[in-house]
């Protein structure tokens, strides 16, 4: 893909991903590669330097993940861990908070999950149950949650509950840093049709005791918080389905030239040729939407990066999913092989359009917040 646009520092950063990903490619060892990226500072390219961090932004951080994609090497939990949790603890959190966590976060040597989802919940996060009860030294904790990934593998997950507003009596979203051995903090596994190593989990508090310190940032900031970890989300969740999109449409390209059924390779065939450059259009597009959003996020401009978040990821998302699918159907029986390693993108491209946000939900956004057309709920 042209970088042309790019700052030579993002091209030379590409390269390196690029060839990291490579090194370990399809079939890799997530703990390995989660290693070594953390140690060569890929991991924590956006936290700040004063803790161990690159210092840069979510634009960095969304270039690895789609270059590790690309390569065939997609870490999910990046999505998750720096760009999720990382940032909000590098925007919100206490002095102590920051020095605890973002160092092992920036290096890989620890993890954290979150937790947003619940079973009766789904996609309203305004009707999120799981509640935070303040007592004398800290927190009580009690809830559900659902679809949490990397729970088995993270030292702590930051759990989104609401606490009651003593103005209002009103529930507000806050965030809270759960360790994992913590008493009550219980998960169950779920089996997933889905060819990942993050496993996914169901979590329950039950009567979870907490410390005062556990509440990461301003108890009244509410939405604003919340937003700070999701907006990145979003533009993560772009990287990882145009890493995707590419790394497959790269095995379409390669065997469309190799191929012969008749006189010539199939991909000087139109049939073939055009939705192969048909996907490489829409992965571009995406791809500069979720720059786009990347660099309002990066400038502190919250509300941009919002509609241009939501618009990247559903770019993004169907993008993948048609490059998956051209891919597949180029290599005809051979893209359900597992030589070919295509016909297990199928189910991974189609978490895009339902993660972390459906794309229904995103049209629900930009019509109202963009076009304001009216609510119909």
């Amino acid at each position: 893909m042209s970088t042309d646009i790019e700052p030579q520092e993002h091209t030379e950063l590409r390269a390196a991903v690029s060839a990291l990903g490579r090194r370990h490619g399809p079939g890799f060892d997530r703990a390995t590669l989660w290693a070594e990226a953390g140690k060569l500072g890929y991991l924590g390219v956006n936290l700040p330097e004063e803790y161990g961090g690159g210092g840069g932004g979510i634009a960095e951080l969304s270039l690895v993940l789609e270059e590790a994609g690309a390569a065939g090497a997609p870490l999910l939990m990046m999505v998750v861990s720096p760009a999720i949790c990382g940032t909000v603890i590098a925007r919100f959190g206490t002095e102590d908070q920051k020095r605890t966590w973002l160092p092992g976060l920036a290096d890989g040597s620890r993890t954290m999950a979150f937790g947003i989802t619940e079973p009766d919940a789904g996609s309203n996060s305004h009707r999120i149950t799981t509640t935070a009860t303040r007592t004398e030294d800290g927190w009580v904790l009690n809830g559900r949650k659902v679809f949490v990934s990397g729970v088995d593998i993270a030292d702590a997950t930051l759990i989104v509950g609401r606490t009651s507003d003593a103005r209002t009596g009103n529930l507000k979203p806050c965030l809270f840093i759960v360790p994992r051995d913590a008493p009550g903090f219980g998960r169950r596994h779920i089996e997933m049709e889905l060819a990942a190593d993050e496993k996914q989990f169901e979590l329950t508090l039950d009567d979870v005791h907490l410390p005062a310190d556990a509440l990461v940032g301003d108890e009244d900031a509410g939405l604003l918080q919340l937003f700070a970890g999701l907006n990145p989300e979003r533009i993560m969740t772009a990287a990882f389905a145009i890493g995707m999109g590419r790394h497959a449409l790269e095995k379409a390209v390669a065997y469309a030239k190799e191929r012969q059924v008749w006189k010539a390779p199939i991909g000087s065939h139109q049939a073939i040729a055009h939705p192969l450059a048909q996907a490489h259009i829409e992965l571009e597009l995406a791809r500069l939407m979720m720059q786009k959003a990347a660099r309002l996020y990066d400038a502190g401009d919250d509300a941009g990066a919002g509609e241009a978040a939501n618009m990247a990821k559903y770019a993004a998302a169907e993008a993948c999913v048609k490059a998956v699918d051209t891919a597949v159907h180029t290599l005809g029986g051979n893209g359900l092989t597992k030589e070919f390693g295509l016909a297990r993108l199928v189910t991974a491209a189609r978490v895009a359009r339902i993660a972390p946000v459906s794309r229904e939900m995103i049209l629900n956004y930009v019509s109202h917040q963009t076009l304001g057309l009216p609510k119909s709920y």
